[in-house]
């Protein structure tokens, strides 16, 4: 689906925001991509859907080349929910904002209607159809801006720090939604320091600093490992900082999940 080779990305002023950065993300794969403010993190996703062009190296999207197409073309596969809701929202409801999308992209009526109710229902969004988006809290104006991207349903799903603004019961939703993306087969990269999160999800993660892709594996890997976690300024999962402190009395220290730390210590009190 996604596939990365040799990128490099300098910025006009003269920053180099990414070095020789290679990957390949497949159909179905969800993603987490970590890392310090700087890193390069939304640098490199803006290179999925082509807002942004390598300065060498190549970025292929289900075999195209992002430099030979437009952002537009791109954005009907790669949906893109910004960090700040604002850059994205302009339209005076919020219903207008989920359907401005789908019109632009030739939906008939009664399917816009029905994707709309549907984006709606699902983000809780409901009871502001008819509000106007800057009305909205923070989180509210994120919510609104992940609907009108979820609502013409796109292969990939790019969302920039989706969980700041939301509230546990929100993310769980994000979560179960992210689960139900992946039984669909398609393709969901978030970036985000919230770690506790990703733990919950438990995603390939991808760590990034100073431009380089630093670690790339499984969360229970990557986010117990104590020396690439301090390359990349990040914080051990509470879980897995628990069960590396209880190692000593045989726990395995590659727990990151909440339930499987439960399974774990209820054996270890049966003893």
């Amino acid at each position: 689906m996604i596939e990365v080779k040799d990128l490099h990305f300098t910025y006009p002023n003269g920053v180099e925001a990414l070095k020789s950065v290679s990957l390949t993300i497949g159909n179905g794969d969800f993603v987490a991509v970590m890392g310090e403010n700087g890193a390069g993190k939304t640098t490199l996703v803006k290179h999925f859907n082509g807002l942004l062009k390598p300065t060498s190296g190549s970025v292929f999207i289900d075999g195209v080349d992002t430099k030979k197409v437009s952002v537009a073309t791109l954005s009907k596969n790669v949906g893109f929910v910004f960090q700040n809701p604002d850059n994205q929202l302009f339209s005076e409801t919020v219903e207008e904002e989920i359907a401005f999308a789908l019109k632009n992209f030739g939906f008939k009526e009664e399917v816009i209607k029905r994707r709309v109710t549907w984006a709606l229902n699902l983000l809780s969004l409901a009871q502001y159809r008819k509000t106007s988006p800057f009305m909205l809290s923070g989180g509210e104006r994120k919510r609104v801006a992940l609907a009108s991207v979820l609502a013409w349903n796109p292969k990939i799903l790019i969302l920039d720090e989706p969980t700041i603004g939301q509230d546990y019961q929100q993310k769980e939703k994000l979560h179960q939604f992210i689960v139900q993306m992946k039984n669909q087969q398609k393709t969901t990269i978030i970036v985000t320091h919230d770690v506790e999160f990703v733990a919950e999800c438990n995603p390939r993660v991808l760590l990034m600093r100073g431009g380089r892709i630093v670690a790339d594996g499984e969360a229970e890997n990557v986010l117990t490992n104590p020396e690439i976690l301090v390359k990349a300024s990040i914080v051990p999962p509470q879980i897995a900082q628990i069960f590396i402190k209880l190692s000593d009395l045989g726990l395995p220290k590659q727990v990151i999940d909440v339930y499987e730390a439960r399974e774990f210590l209820l054996k270890v009190s049966e003893r």
